[in-house]
């Protein structure tokens, strides 16, 4: 797999830019948006918290909200037409790091990124104290899934630096998804795939599946 060691400086100064533009400028409207829409739906601002069951229900269906939402509006943004005048942006990064899950076009930021992320809580009707917890879920789900790194008791990064690589194949978040429609049949031929779990050891899953 590519690598990004060191980083080039040039390319990475271009990022942080847009970066900050999509973190700051493009996700403020956008969150302005979903919580008027959660004011509509009745979501509660205040008042007493959700049980534990109720969160870790509605946790699962946020995951099953976003893995659909992002899924199908991930698969759009490889149409040619759209790949060469949006998504294009998002793979320049081949190895990625950590910042780039949300270097993208604008546009696609507010789609892809952040509406598959937004409509479960509204959805669901959520308390806005779980729907904080599952931001913040999804913002380092992705950091990581971008890191290129495999860290012990983690998530993987496998499936998604795959798809940098490749740039087909592993287009969710969950993989059923991909597996349903059979848009991970090349990686799971791949060594990326025997490395693609949750690491339980300190040796490096690079170590115990080497290319």
């Amino acid at each position: 797999m590519d690598k990004n060691v060191p980083v080039d400086r040039k390319k990475l100064k271009k990022a942080v830019k847009l970066v900050l533009f999509n973190g700051f400028v493009v996700a403020f409207p956008m969150t302005l948006l979903g919580i008027y829409t959660m004011k509509l739906r009745g979501c509660a601002f205040s008042g007493d918290l959700p049980t534990f069951t109720r969160v870790v229900v509605e946790l699962i269906m946020f995951s099953l909200v976003e893995e659909f939402g992002f899924y199908y509006s991930h698969r759009l943004m490889h149409h040619p037409i759209v790949y060469k005048y949006i998504h294009k942006i998002h793979h320049e990064w081949t190895a990625p790091i950590g910042i780039i899950c949300i270097y993208a076009h604008p546009l696609e930021h507010c789609l892809v990124n952040m509406m598959p992320v937004i409509l479960g809580p509204i959805i669901m009707g959520s308390h806005l104290s779980t729907t904080w917890m599952w931001y913040f879920i999804t913002l380092v789900s992705t950091t990581i899934s971008h890191c290129g790194y495999h860290f012990p008791f983690l998530p993987s990064q496998e499936a998604h630096d795959f798809h940098h690589q490749m740039f087909i194949n592993c287009f969710g978040v969950l993989g059923i998804l991909d597996r349903l429609h059979g848009t991970d049949i090349i990686f799971r031929a791949s060594k990326a795939y025997k490395r693609d779990k949750i690491s339980l050891s300190l040796t490096p899953m690079s170590q115990q599946y080497p290319d």
